[in-house]
């Protein structure tokens, strides 16, 4: 246990003192929250900005911490052979994998109290919300993002990892139901942003947070479907060092 929970500590220090990290999971999903409930220029739907953002930005931090914070610093540890060398310590890779994990899920249970907090402010009530399906569905998208942003960590150098987890994170921001409602895009969008994880979180998320039936959308199964093949094809994929094969 004392390794674990030493490894821990490392992994909260690292993102604590990373100002691009910081910026991804904290700053920027409060910032989109707090602009564009306050504008109206986002096309939502027929839901209020306030109650068709939370649930969007929610999901923006999972994919922020889970994905983008999580595969950038470990797509940096590979390239300079750290995850290497604690493969091999007392530690071993069971540790050092739920460590990171450990440390996603504290920065996310920060992140979730921040936003509702700021929701609260800015008007936003959640009477009807099924709080275990929020739970679940955070769960299912820290497994489906964090698989991702391994994936992509642990089999592109350093430099394109960065660029590709950026890449991915607009993509799904803009054409991902997070900030623009589905029926407000383009037809031939549409199909593709149904495919996508961070569409499936803030569909099932707005789905429990208003209060409809758990388990009853299809975007439950789109969510499930990445929780399961992303770790496993991150799993398969994963190498500890750019060099291994």
């Amino acid at each position: 246990m004392k390794p674990f929970l030493s490894q821990l500590r490392s992994e909260l220090t690292v993102m604590a003192r990373n100002g691009e990290q910081l910026l991804l999971i904290l700053v920027i999903p409060i910032g989109l929250l707090v602009f564009f409930s306050s504008v109206d220029v986002l096309p939502t739907g027929s839901s209020s900005a306030i109650d068709f953002l939370v649930p969007g930005v929610i999901a923006l931090a999972v994919m922020s911490t889970a994905m983008v914070s999580l595969g950038i610093a470990t797509g940096f540890e590979r390239q300079y052979l750290v995850l290497k060398r604690l493969g091999v310590t007392p530690l071993g890779t069971a540790r050092l994998l739920a460590a990171k994990t450990s440390a996603v899920m504290l920065i996310e249970l920060m992140q979730l109290a921040l936003i509702a907090a700021v929701g609260l402010i800015l008007g936003w009530s959640a009477p009807a919300a099924s709080w275990t399906s929020v739970v679940i569905a955070v769960l299912l998208g820290t497994a489906a993002f964090a698989g991702l942003g391994l994936l992509l960590a642990g089999t592109l150098r350093a430099e394109v990892n960065l660029a590709a987890q950026n890449a991915l994170y607009l993509v799904m921001l803009l054409v991902g139901g997070i900030v623009i409602a589905e029926e407000s895009m383009p037809a031939a969008l549409v199909n593709i942003s149904a495919a996508l994880p961070a569409t499936a979180l803030g569909s099932v998320l707005r789905d429990a947070i208003g209060g409809s039936s758990p388990f009853s959308d299809s975007a439950w199964l789109v969510l499930a479907g990445w929780a399961i093949c992303a770790p496993l094809l991150a799993l398969k994929f994963f190498r500890f060092a750019p060099n291994q094969r």
